[in-house]
């Protein structure tokens, strides 16, 4: 189903708060089974942040420990967290981003996060692995790590049964993120996807409050832009052609598509806009 959004929702400001001139600092976790954080790092760097990738190690418990006082160290001198892509723990047991939502869920990483976000007036978002985990945690929709229940939304297995690859073409249907700030409603990019979890799942009932609250922020859709069920566009089969969500004030954003792994020079055989500048808007945020 299509939505005709306007560009009239209430957002929070895109004037963040600012940090002299520095660049800002985005952390980007690398769990076992992640494998995007280089592209997320040079993306980020490329638009202006300075990136810190931390190793979340689990060979023993001191090591697992150790990595959660890092983090939440970390955090306290950063502006934004990036989840990156990937199979976390290799998806098991039991599907994706496990490891992930135990790790937010520990106390000290759950301070630190909700401390980050609106104590500093930071961002955060995740891609595809990243996403999983946003939604598994209540991060997203919500825009708080909860405990989540069984009618909470999710992604989950893709339709077609097996792992899907390829460029799909996705629009822009809420900007209210910073995120998105450098985007306007309508706009049609294309982006990679690679996925075996990527069907965005809810009842009707919560996505048309996501929709009347503007945080359905990017929906895939085929040649004539229009929102689809075929899975020659929609890969996965997400409720209502549903890409990528927000949380309630924008701040925090998630989507399945790959943007951080484009560059100049790449995909050149697909035509189409592949520049949707998440990292550059984000990274003006604290200009």
């Amino acid at each position: 189903e299509k939505f005709d959004y306007k560009d009239n929702f209430e957002r929070i400001s895109y004037n963040g708060p600012a940090i002299n001139g520095a660049s800002p600092k985005i952390l980007i976790p690398a769990f076992p089974g992640t494998n995007c954080e280089f592209d997320s790092a040079k993306a980020a760097r490329d638009a202006g942040f300075n990136p810190e990738i931390i190793v979340i190690k689990n060979l023993t418990a001191d090591a697992i420990t150790d990595s959660i006082n890092y983090f939440a160290n970390a955090a306290k001198d950063a502006q934004a967290i990036f989840l990156p892509g990937g199979f976390s723990g290799g998806d098991e047991p039991d599907g994706s981003a496990k490891f992930i939502l135990a790790f937010l869920r520990n106390p000290k990483v759950t301070e630190a996060v909700e401390n980050l976000l609106y104590k500093n007036d930071g961002l955060m978002c995740g891609i595809c692995n990243g996403f999983q985990a946003l939604l598994k945690s209540g991060l997203l929709p919500y825009g708080h790590i909860i405990e989540t229940d069984e009618n909470s939304a999710t992604l989950t297995f893709n339709t077609i049964g097996r792992h899907q690859s390829k460029i799909v073409r996705t629009r822009v249907c809420s900007n209210k993120s910073p995120w998105l700030a450098e985007t306007k409603v309508g706009d049609v990019y294309n982006v990679a996807i690679s996925h075996g979890e990527g069907r965005f799942f809810c009842d009707e009932a919560q996505i048309r409050k996501l929709a009347a609250n503007g945080q359905i922020a990017t929906q895939y859709v085929d040649l004539k832009g229009t929102p689809t069920s075929d899975i020659l566009f929609n890969p996965n089969n997400s409720a209502f052609a549903i890409e990528g969500i927000t949380s309630p004030d924008g701040r925090i954003f998630g989507k399945m598509g790959h943007s951080e792994r484009y560059d100049q020079g790449l995909y050149k055989n697909v035509a189409g806009n592949y520049e949707i500048n998440m990292f550059k808007a984000a990274a003006k945020y604290f200009a």
